[in-house]
């Protein structure tokens, strides 16, 4: 699914063909998503795109009455066409612009949302963590919250209320960089691990938006190109590969109901 190195390339793609812009109509093939599809929406029709912004994996399209609060959910891509290209199956939305373009958003499982809020606020916004590319992200944070808890730091590290966006491929990813096994209890790394941890899991989201994401069955970028992060991947969907350090096979487990890749001699 596409996590947060996607989302952010999405907003960069579309923000360019869509900032500035005024929003002529919305269409609505299905009624429902995730969620049902607020009516609401239609109050930016005739209204300027002021500016695109991302909270954790939301995509906020805002205008001056409001923004609409865009999902990819598993599966979801969006693309900016000519509006006469005719929609094809799973094209559920269509924001057509004044000026003959189309942001045109297609979702098989149809498990992504388009939401409405007014004001900037929204529960599917609430309770969440900072966002780890900023500096309100850092190991002493960290460490505060991680005191005395027992969950997989793996788990922690991805807990949205913690911190928003590390997802399951660059949570694997950044605990090998850092050396660190993703089965050890939160509380009981160090400050210099914390610091070490935090560094890493920035870097690996880093490159990630910078390589324009991570390609494997859902994501590509907003002009269809794919992303090229999934060439740097050293623990992701390599179990029983030699460890790209050591050479010991790759080991693979559930942690959290979802797959974990790492090094039993290289992460302690």
């Amino acid at each position: 699914m596409p996590e947060l190195p996607e989302v952010e390339v999405s907003k960069m793609g579309i923000s360019p063909h869509l900032v500035g812009q005024t929003v002529a109509k919305l269409t609505f093939r299905t009624p429902k998503l995730r969620w049902d599809i607020p009516q609401d929406l239609k109050k930016m029709e005739g209204q300027v795109i002021r500016n695109i912004s991302r909270r954790a994996k939301y995509l906020l399209i805002e205008t001056d009455v409001g923004s609409a609060i865009v999902h990819l959910g598993m599966s979801g891509s969006l693309r900016v066409l000519d509006a006469e290209i005719a929609p094809a199956k799973h094209d559920h939305v269509d924001l057509k612009l004044t000026n003959g373009k189309v942001l045109r958003y297609n979702d098989p499982r149809r498990f992504g949302a388009w939401l409405w809020t007014e004001d900037g606020h929204h529960a599917a916004l609430g309770a969440m963590g900072p966002e780890p590319l900023t500096e309100a992200f850092s190991a002493d944070y960290m460490a505060a919250k991680a005191q005395g808890k027992r969950v997989a730091v793996k788990q922690f590290i991805m807990d949205n209320k913690v911190v928003v966006g590390v997802g399951n491929i660059y949570a694997n990813e950044s605990l090998f960089s850092a050396r660190i096994h993703p089965t050890r209890a939160a509380g009981s790394l160090k400050r210099q691990e914390w610091v070490l941890l935090v560094d890493e899991i920035k870097q690996v989201l880093a490159t990630a938006i910078k390589q324009g994401g991570t390609t494997l069955k859902d994501f590509a970028q907003a002009d269809g190109k794919p992303g090229y992060f999934a060439q740097e991947l050293q623990m992701y969907g390599k179990a029983g590969q030699p460890c790209p350090d050591c050479g010991e096979p790759i080991e693979e487990q559930k942690i959290g109901q979802r797959n974990t890749f790492f090094c039993d001699q290289c992460q302690l």
